[in-house]
């Protein structure tokens, strides 16, 4: 059966062989019958013969055994196709059967391995005070103005905010890159006509590079961005004071200016709570003398940069940190503008604070508090730019009583010294003296929408020579709706 597979050839060859081998076997039995006669020529070409045939055998086994296990791995070969084709057909049935899987997001790309993402929110506010307030009326009112009269309602939407954040960049090494730019509606309003009030205008809030080492822990940010002295991880909560945000000038002190800011991780990679040391230099600010608009004030005169240092701690569900700030200004102003400064030649800032966040189950506890002087430029002592000491803080305790409802309770406070006030304003000009502030809020949340009501009310003392102290209070109430995205 194994020669018919190979054909008439292969069994040629066969019978030949065996032929062949027949015929020495033949010859060696005559052989000895006369007695080993010496081989003649023929013989030993009967010889050669039969060798070839030996070797021509064994090729012949060789190619039998080889044919034979390549029927074998053929068969083998068979049975796992099959089987794959029949774990196959049982895949395509489970996909089959799944729900369909959404489509991937597109993705906004700019530069090559750039990626950007638009984020921001919609807010409206529907208020009614009864007062005029400093910083404006509705989203940012913070405060009375002292003495004022007559009350007033409107609808505001100048939260409204959007940003871009850039991802994806490389640097150079191990570093890469990133950055923001971000955009609210506090930038004034299109005229003063009567139209002007529904046109507000965008204001750039911040703009900043990072370059980021990941396997060391480090950022640099350069740009304009938030000073350290801003609670930016713990700001109030609220619907309507977003942008000022509740206490502002008033216990919540911070200002965005253009700078850089090294945020160094100091146990990087650790587990427990986590350690971060940020060291910033921000420009010079004052309020005059000279152009504010252009660079020419106290805090520009020279190199006078605000310098800050924040240590950052954060575990699971608590952050806390302390700061430390000091800046000089030089009253005489850029290029001697005032030769002979009235008061001071210079004046010398600083400050302290220390802030907590605390989220036990459905409680969320913030509060911070501050001391410093001549902190005008970071919304101290309630905008008043002077040598003026002051100290501050708010605390603000949040429920969650339910999954989309919850409540806050906010109180802030700011005591500027008497004294420095009435010695840096004038005679006859009105200081801001200490200031309290409380607002309790009632919100919803679900998904994307946030809607509340927010009652806030601040009592302002005031004076014009130290000898006389008025008080003024103010109250406003408002309905917000929020939208994030």
């Amino acid at each position: 059966m194994v020669f018919r597979r190979f054909g008439s050839r292969y069994t040629a060859i066969a019978c030949g062989i065996a032929l062949a081998l027949s015929l020495p076997m033949g010859a060696h039995a005559a052989d000895q019958t006369k007695h080993k006669k010496a081989p003649t020529p023929r013989e030993k070409q009967l010889e050669q013969r039969v060798d070839q045939l030996e070797q021509e055998l064994a090729e012949l086994k060789g190619m039998i055994q080889q044919q034979r296990a390549e029927t074998a791995q053929a068969t083998q070969t068979a049975t796992q196709a099959q089987q794959t084709a029949q774990t196959a057909q049982a895949q395509v049935q489970t996909v089959a059967a799944a729900p369909p899987t959404p489509a991937a997001k597109p993705q906004f790309v700019t530069a090559p391995g750039v990626t950007v993402a638009l984020h921001g929110w919609l807010n409206a506010s529907a208020f009614s005070q009864s007062k005029n307030f400093n910083y404006g009326n509705g989203q940012n009112a913070e405060y009375p103005v002292p003495g004022n009269k007559g009350s007033l309602s409107g609808v505001d939407i100048r939260n409204t905010r959007f940003w871009l954040d850039f991802t994806g960049a490389k640097f150079t090494g191990d570093w890469v890159g990133s950055g923001r730019l971000e955009m609210d509606f506090f930038g004034g309003f299109n005229g003063t006509g009567a139209y002007a009030q529904q046109q507000a205008i965008p204001r750039l809030r911040q703009a900043y590079m990072d370059l980021i080492n990941p396997n060391s822990g480090t950022t640099v940010r350069i740009g304009q961005e938030w000073d350290l002295l801003f609670p930016l991880d713990m700001i109030p909560t609220s619907l309507s004071h977003i942008a000022f945000p509740l206490g502002f000038s008033t216990g919540v002190i911070g200002w965005r200016y253009p700078g850089a800011i090294l945020m160094q991780d100091l146990n990087h990679g650790a587990e427990g709570t986590q350690w971060r040391l940020d060291l910033a230099a921000f420009e010079g600010s004052w309020s005059g003398p000279g152009n504010t608009t252009n660079f020419g004030t106290a805090g520009s005169a020279g190199f006078r940069p605000q310098l800050e240092a924040r240590l950052h701690a954060q575990g699971e569900n608590w952050l806390a940190f302390a700061v430390g700030h000091y800046s000089k200004m030089d009253l005489h102003g850029v290029g001697d503008a005032v030769p002979n400064p009235p008061i001071k030649t210079d004046i010398t800032s600083t400050a302290f604070e220390i802030g907590a966040n605390w989220k036990p189950g459905p409680w969320n506890l913030k509060a911070l508090v501050y001391t410093g002087n001549a902190l005008g430029q970071v919304f101290g002592a309630e905008s008043q730019f002077g040598d003026i000491k002051e100290s501050g803080g708010f605390v603000q305790a949040g429920y969650n009583f339910t999954k989309n409802w919850s409540v806050n309770a906010f109180y802030s406070m700011v005591n500027p010294s008497k004294d420095d006030v009435v010695r840096w304003i004038g005679q006859g000009a009105t200081g801001s003296l200490k200031n309290r502030q409380a607002a309790l809020s009632l919100q919803y949340a679900a998904g994307a929408y946030e809607l509340g009501v927010e009652v806030l009310h601040d009592k302002l003392d005031s004076t014009t020579n130290g000898a006389v102290v008025r008080t003024t209070t103010g109250n406003q109430v408002s309905l917000n709706g929020l939208y994030k995205f």
